[in-house]
């Protein structure tokens, strides 16, 4: 269990965005607990001082391989709003929230996103499964979704703390606004690389949704969940078609171990670029303190990588 805090200058652009007064702030008046640190960051964007929150996986950490613990099931107990992406990603939560007696407003902030699925089999141990297909669960890749997320978190603060509407709607407001600028930096970053050569390896199937947003081919050794190892089958396959569609670019996940895609490498070629953040944000002076920047982070990594 993690108490997420903002980095310095995304805090200082929430507070000039919101509506009250710098000398008076008040007391945060809503415990929150969001299931990872990215939702987490999305609440503190739109509750500001008002809501202090609690990310029960913390940064750089796996959600799809956590295990709650007793301290968990209590912050669950005395949190108002509870935050979960949805679409099957947290396995576990549900029997968190149900084991502890959760008795706040629940939000599943991927409520009116349009999924997208993987399709292999390989790829139906993560998510939710049809077929031979799976629901993509990490749909805050692309940021169009992401506003969706943001509503959805204001719609449930503002049910669980009605008092503040003006304030969470104001700072939603705001937040649509930055969301807007960097979806329209991602695209003008993307529109210098040929479509033909934007093809790129990272260590799990966690970017359909960018792929899809941006028109970028993504392929991985790993399903959407991290909690298996590919087989040598799909090792060699994956291999012979990075060596097929002459892929230059691999990427390990920061909560992947890199010793899969260090192989793939020496066998391929390929190079291995700066790690990116799929299911996690950095620690607040890393890289990807915030979604804004990991987004931008991944976007310039992957970009460079291709030049």
């Amino acid at each position: 269990m993690t108490q997420i805090m903002l980095p310095r200058r995304t805090l200082l652009t929430l507070l000039a965005a919101a509506p009250f007064a710098a000398h008076a702030q008040p007391a945060p008046t809503l415990d929150v607990i969001a299931s990872f640190t990215i939702l987490a960051d999305l609440a503190l964007a739109i509750g500001g001082p008002r809501i202090r929150v609690t990310s029960l996986v913390g940064p750089n950490q796996d959600a799809h391989a956590y295990q709650p613990r007793p301290s968990d099931a209590r912050a669950a107990a005395a949190a108002r709003v509870m935050i979960i992406n949805g679409l099957g990603y947290e396995g576990w939560v549900e029997r968190l929230a149900g084991s502890a007696g959760f008795k706040g407003v629940p939000v599943v902030a991927t409520a009116g996103v349009k999924a997208l699925r993987v399709g292999h089999a390989a790829h139906s141990h993560g998510g939710h499964s049809h077929g031979n297909q799976a629901i993509d669960p990490h749909a805050w890749q692309d940021v169009a979704n992401t506003k969706i997320y943001v509503g959805n978190i204001r719609d449930g603060l503002i049910k669980a703390d009605p008092a503040n509407t003006a304030h969470y709607a104001a700072a939603t407001q705001a937040y649509l606004t930055q969301l807007e600028r960097l979806d329209g930096e991602i695209r003008a970053a993307w529109a210098a690389i040929p479509r033909a050569t934007r093809r790129i390896v990272t260590s799990h199937d966690a970017f359909t949704y960018y792929s899809d947003a941006y028109n970028v081919d993504f392929f991985a050794p790993q399903g959407l969940s991290t909690n298996s190892d590919p087989s040598p089958r799909q090792l060699a396959a994956l291999i012979a078609q990075i060596r097929t569609e002459k892929v230059r670019a691999l990427f390990v996940e920061t909560i992947s171990n890199a010793q899969v895609l260090q192989q793939v490498a020496r066998e391929t070629g390929a190079r291995v670029g700066p790690a990116v953040y799929s299911d996690a944000l950095s620690v607040p002076a890393g890289p990807a303190a915030s979604y804004l920047e990991m987004m931008r982070h991944n976007t310039r990594s992957f970009i460079a990588a291709l030049r």
